[in-house]
């Protein structure tokens, strides 16, 4: 008769080659996340520009098989369960891509744009405060 050492590892082996384990560990650790998450501190509201962002990250994530990581980020930001379109998020980021261009990220995209953007080596100006919600007040 096996020991119950010998049980966990077949039943933990078993796991691990279906693939499952990864997904139950980084389910736990979402649990703990929100179990911990201090409810008397209310979050700022997932303005549109955190729920763009947060959609990026999630793809590049999920492309690199990052799943842990992903959940992880849903449970804590309050991104919605189901993903955003990607066309909406193109649309949304104005971004046009051909189809080769589809086969990654659009993150990958948009790093790629400003590594091999041909602008005389000139910075990108960015302002703050773009008149959105962001959930933060800006500088006075």
């Amino acid at each position: 008769m096996a020991t119950i050492t010998e049980l966990k590892c077949v039943v933990r082996e078993t796991l691990e080659r279906r693939g499952v384990l990864g997904q139950l560990k980084a389910r736990i650790r979402a649990e703990v996340f929100d179990a911990l998450d201090d409810q008397r501190e209310q979050r700022p509201p997932l303005s549109h520009e955190n729920l763009l962002i947060n959609e990026l990250i999630r793809e590049y994530l999920e492309f690199n098989k990052y799943r842990h990581a992903a959940s992880v980020l849903i449970a804590e930001s309050g991104q919605p369960q189901v993903p955003l379109d990607r066309e909406f998020l193109a649309s949304e980021l104005r971004v046009a891509e051909d189809m080769s261009a589809k086969s990654v990220p659009l993150l990958y995209g948009l790093v790629s744009h400003f590594l091999n953007s041909s602008d005389d080596g000139k910075k990108v100006f960015i302002r703050g405060n773009s008149g959105s919600n962001t959930g933060h007040r800006p500088n006075s």
